[in-house]
């Protein structure tokens, strides 16, 4: 991976629906060029894919938890990471190292939802312990930081 493929991948990284054309003005090269390198870095899998940004506030879903999580000592945890594909507050889940097994990113639309999430969590994924922490806000560095060495 070279300068120009970098260069690609920032731009694309800000906007994943830039045409080649558009993209070929950013690096100065024709439109067949980019689209080759791109299409180089999508089998060589280093772009997984494109995906839409959500307002999840539009959703009615503006409230947004990090939960660290212990599972019970018999809880499965392959098991416990199908099962949350069934709790559609969960949108992302890392296994962790450390005190925690998991850390979960929860989206609800108040605490009494949130309190829901969390009985489930209890009553049917076998979590034993649960800390949790209300999202301010966000700030986004950018991946981009990742291409610069």
């Amino acid at each position: 991976m070279d300068r120009i493929d970098r260069e690609l991948l920032a731009f694309l990284l800000q906007d994943g629906r830039a045409t080649y054309q558009e993209l070929g003005r950013q690096v100065r090269l024709s439109a067949n060029t980019v689209a080759d390198r791109v299409r180089r870095l999508q089998a060589a899998g280093i772009i997984k894919g494109y995906r839409a940004e959500l307002n999840l506030e539009a959703f009615g879903r503006g409230m947004q938890m990090i939960s660290d999580i212990r599972l019970g000592d018999r809880v499965d945890r392959h098991a416990f990471e199908r099962q949350l594909a069934d709790v559609p507050q969960v949108i992302s889940a890392m296994r962790l190292t450390g005190d925690y097994d998991f850390q979960l990113r929860v989206v609800c639309a108040d605490a009494r939802e949130f309190e829901s999430v969390i009985d489930r969590l209890k009553a049917d994924l076998g979590v034993r312990e649960l800390r949790s922490r209300l999202v301010l806000h966000e700030v986004s560095l950018g991946l981009e930081r990742v291409l610069e060495g």
